[in-house]
């Protein structure tokens, strides 16, 4: 039996030992990541705060919950959040689950053995189904990324990148992601 989006956010804010999504009207917990995953995670994280203003973006991993137009709820490795699209949606919901229906400038996977298939068959469409105006699906085991930009015609394109090379978003300019780093 599908669930209600208030039981949802009742289970994601009192159950503070797991992440958990709503697909399809079912409960679904992100498991537990290797170390391989969750460091490529925190070094974009980390590459994304030392380059942006933290008063225009914050950087999220792990805790935003990004709703589709379907009504399902997913939670991203790493996405960039607008500061004035945080506040606004903190005042109309205090104290309420941190819920993004707008398109982020970056929202960002890391493959892992347990979500790598899941992640590319269901939350990478999801993604460009809601418009986020760059994505990302990092493979730390075979050292590269695979990034898909939203174009002023609602299409993407999808660029692979390798060894040396240096990535900026176009949402984000300014910033650059040296690969090689990531992948350190």
């Amino acid at each position: 039996m599908p669930i209600s989006f208030e039981t949802y956010a009742r289970v994601a804010l009192e159950d503070t030992d797991a992440q958990w999504e709503l697909v399809c009207g079912r409960l679904r917990q992100k498991p537990p990541m290797t170390i391989q995953h969750d460091n490529r995670a925190r070094f974009l994280a980390a590459a994304l705060y030392a380059q942006l203003d933290p008063r225009m973006y914050f950087v999220d991993q792990n805790s935003a919950k990004l709703r589709t137009a379907a009504g399902n709820y997913y939670v991203p490795d790493v996405c960039v959040i607008p500061v004035d699209l945080a506040v606004r949606i903190e005042r109309l919901r205090p104290y309420q689950l941190g819920v993004f229906d707008e398109p982020l400038p970056l929202v960002a996977e890391v493959w892992s053995p347990s979500t790598g298939g899941y992640d590319i068959a269901t939350k990478l469409p999801a993604y460009r189904e809601r418009g986020d105006a760059e994505i990302w699906f990092l493979h730390p085991a075979e050292r590269w990324l695979r990034g898909w930009r939203r174009q002023p015609d609602g299409s993407y394109t999808e660029t692979r990148y390798r060894g040396n090379a240096v990535i900026g978003p176009a949402s984000l300019p300014g910033v650059q992601i040296a690969l090689a780093a990531l992948f350190a």
